[in-house]
């Protein structure tokens, strides 16, 4: 019999991954839906603001729900990529994935900002080209910033926060996230749930690890929200932090400008669920510097010269020579890929063992 959680990393292909088009993958997806009803069913949410499709799907009929979305923000590609593998892949075994759905309902929207994806388009298709993303890299300011605008700031909002009301209570929200620069790896966990997830820490600093990555260790010191874990590990953002964070600065403007996370609005709609958020880099500050807990030297200091940079890339000012010092790398996008894979694992496994005999 295969086991209740299959090994979900083996989902990405060794070979041949790349960044797909939300729109050149939703017939695709479809299709697969359709060819497994009774398991999966598809459903167009509506348009974004350009007019781009929205879609969601749902795979499984267990009691315990679990909400998946990516691409809230325009410049992390990684998670919708990882989303659209985990249905359509996983819908080619049904076999192996039989125990899993029999016990979850996965409420999926791959992508919840087309538009946002459409920008991006010069430097995805690009990919991993340095250059091609410091030119053409676009990411939404707080007040378009769809991660911090439920339920309702944008229709984007409006439509995926419908959707999962359908399906609430939740036990598992995960809302799959990127960094452009980092050193590692890291994983947000909500603050409800920091004390109850040590295995589940555990768990995904190993698949790190074994993946040849370290974990980011940045302590910001409850800076908007994101309290100190453990090297790795911080809490979620929350918009009310946000709005406290600017409030204390007298920036009224900005504050108004945050309204709730995903992760606050899945936790209104009832129960008590286990929220996280993926970090995956893009690029990787590769080089180490010997540094005390919490403080990413390398990274740190490649941030003070990252203003720079997109004026040298236009301009082929030695961009190459410039980031050779600090060993910035591409991530490669499979791996990316199965440590979200990896991350959703782990927090299946936690809500296991955190559910009642």
């Amino acid at each position: 019999m295969p086991p209740l959680i299959p090994d979900l990393a083996d989902l990405v292909p060794d070979d041949g991954v790349l960044f797909r088009e939300n729109e050149a993958v939703r017939g695709l997806i479809q299709e697969a839906c359709a060819a497994q009803e009774g398991i999966a069913s598809f459903e167009t949410l509506g348009e974004s603001e350009e007019g781009r499709p929205l879609y969601g799907v749902v795979l499984g009929s267990g009691a315990c729900a679990v909400s998946l979305i990516a691409g809230a923000h325009a410049d992390e590609p990684v998670g919708p990529e990882t989303l659209r593998t985990f249905i359509l892949e996983s819908l080619r075994r049904p076999d192996e994935y039989a125990a899993l759905w029999d016990a979850f309902r996965f409420v999926i929207v791959p992508h919840i900002n087309p538009d946002g994806e459409a920008r991006n388009r010069a430097w995805i298709a690009g990919w991993p080209d340095l250059s091609a993303y410091l030119q053409h890299v676009h990411r939404e300011l707080p007040g378009r910033d769809l991660e911090f605008g439920f339920p309702a700031m944008r229709v984007e909002n409006r439509l995926v926060a419908d959707y999962l009301r359908g399906y609430a209570p939740f036990w598992l929200h995960m809302s799959l996230h990127g960094m452009a620069f980092s050193e590692g790896a890291m994983l947000l966990i909500e603050r409800h749930w920091a004390g109850r997830t040590q295995p589940l820490r555990d768990g995904f600093a190993e698949s790190v690890h074994a993946a040849g990555l370290r974990l980011h260790d940045h302590n910001r010191k409850g800076e908007k929200g994101f309290f100190y874990i453990e090297p790795g590990f911080t809490t979620t953002p929350e918009g009310a932090a946000m709005r406290a964070h600017f409030r204390a600065l007298s920036d009224e403007a900005t504050a108004s400008r945050f309204h709730d996370s995903s992760m606050e609005f899945v936790r209104s709609l009832g129960g008590d669920p286990l929220c996280l958020v993926t970090e995956m880099p893009l690029f990787v500050v590769a080089q180490h510097q010997p540094h005390e807990a919490g403080h990413p030297a390398a990274y740190l200091a490649f941030k003070e010269r990252l203003p720079a940079l997109p004026l040298q890339a236009a301009h082929s000012q030695g961009l190459s020579d410039w980031a050779m010092p600090f060993d910035v790398q591409p991530l490669d996008l499979a791996v990316a890929m199965r440590l979200q894979l990896c991350a959703l694992a782990v927090g299946l496994e936690a809500l296991l063992e955190a559910l009642p005999a």
